[in-house]
C-alpha cells in the first residue's frame, strides 16, 4: 500500500491517480471513499455533524482502505494526525509526504471554494497555522517529496524515483514488502 499524505492543494488525487497508472495499480481517494460511505459530500459532513465526527468516519474508512488490496491511495490532510491511523498506515503500507509550501498551497485552494477548513478565515492564515500544526507530524512519514510549481508528470517521477529508493534500501522491511510491487 502507498499512502499519499499533506495538506489540501498539494495534489495528493491528481500525484496519485498518475502515480498508480504508473505503478499499475488502482488509485482511491480517501475522501471519495468517505463520501461514498456517508452518501453526502465531506463539505456537508462538517456542516452538518462538525469535525469530529468527520474524523471518526475517516478513520473507519482508511482502516478499511489498508485492509484491502494493494494500491496508491491518497488521504485526506488530516487523516496522518490521528494516531490509530498513522499507525495503521506505518504497519501497512509506505507513507509519502508531498510537501508543498504556502504560496503554491494558497494558488491551489483557491481555485476550489468546498474546502471546509478554509472557512473559517482567510486561506493564506488558515493554511499557515495548518502547517505549523501538521507538518511536524507529516515528517513522521516514510518519504517525503517536496511538491513545486511545476508539470505534474515531474512531480510524479520524483515521486517514483523516491519511492524506489526507498523500497531498494528497504527490501526486506514490512513496509517495502507491503507494496507487493517494485518500480521498474
Amino acid at each position: 500500500m502507498i499512502v499519499l499524505i499533506g495538506l489540501m492543494g498539494v495534489g495528493k488525487s491528481s500525484v496519485g491517480r498518475r502515480l498508480a497508472a504508473r505503478l499499475k495499480l488502482p488509485f482511491l481517494d480517501a475522501d471519495t471513499e468517505i463520501e461514498k460511505a456517508a452518501g453526502r459530500t465531506i463539505e456537508d459532513i462538517f456542516e452538518i455533524h462538525g469535525e469530529a465526527h468527520f474524523r471518526k468516519g475517516e478513520r473507519r474508512v482508511i482502516a478499511r482502505l489498508l485492509s484491502g488490496p494493494t494500491c496508491v491511495l491518497a488521504a485526506g490532510g488530516g487523516a496522518f494526525l490521528d494516531p490509530d491511523t498513522r499507525a495503521l498506515i506505518r504497519e501497512r503500507g509506505i507513507s509519502i509526504w508531498l510537501e508543498g509550501g504556502l504560496d503554491l498551497l494558497v494558488a491551489r485552494v483557491s481555485r476550489r471554494p468546498d474546502r471546509p477548513l478554509l472557512k473559517r478565515g482567510e486561506p493564506r492564515d488558515v493554511l499557515a497555522k495548518l502547517i505549523e500544526e501538521r507538518y511536524p507530524i507529516y515528517a513522521e512519514a516514510d518519504l517525503k517529496v517536496e511538491v513545486k510549481d511545476e508539470p505534474i508528470e515531474t512531480t510524479v517521477e520524483r515521486v517514483a524515483e523516491a519511492l524506489a529508493a526507498y523500497q531498494k534500501a528497504t527490501p526486506a522491511s514490512p513496509r517495502a514488502a507491503a507494496s507487493e510491487k517494485k518500480i521498474r
